[in-house]
């Protein structure tokens, strides 16, 4: 694969069968031991927050009253693995889904990315997506 300033990569991108939530956690709270269970979750900490990625099977109910849940999401993966050297990989997937107005919740991993997307608008962002040179395994 190759990139220049002027062509963005074609990728190879999958959608995950589950459907995610993004929540979030005051400061300085404990890990629960239910986000980072099943094939894709995150968790990060940052200056007045944690913030969760994870399914939304796992999300306890009733919600705890600390917890703040933003559900539907749908994951596309990126199929890497990508160098840190190469630029561009995320802006070509992101410019095609803010013209298709698709907002996005975006996380890296050492090798890859993931774009959630609402599960709403997986046909919309998927058409987007191939109408930019993109393809989808199934």
């Amino acid at each position: 694969m190759t990139n220049s300033t002027s062509e963005s990569p074609a990728l190879t991108l999958s959608l995950l069968t589950e459907q995610y939530v993004v929540a979030q956690l005051p400061a300085g709270s404990p890990l629960p031991g239910w986000a980072a269970v099943g094939v894709l979750w995150a968790v990060m900490g940052a200056p007045g927050e944690i913030s969760i990625v994870t399914s939304e099977q796992n999300v306890p109910s009733p919600v705890p009253s600390d917890l703040m849940v933003e559900g539907g999401w749908a994951a596309l993966r990126l199929h890497g693995p990508f160098p840190f050297h190469l630029t561009g990989i995320l802006a070509a997937v992101l410019n095609p889904l803010k013209t298709a107005g698709v907002g996005i919740f975006a996380l890296s991993t050492f090798d890859t990315d993931y774009v959630l997307v609402k599960a709403a608008q997986v046909a919309q962002a998927r058409a987007a997506l191939e109408a930019a040179g993109h393809h989808f395994k199934d």
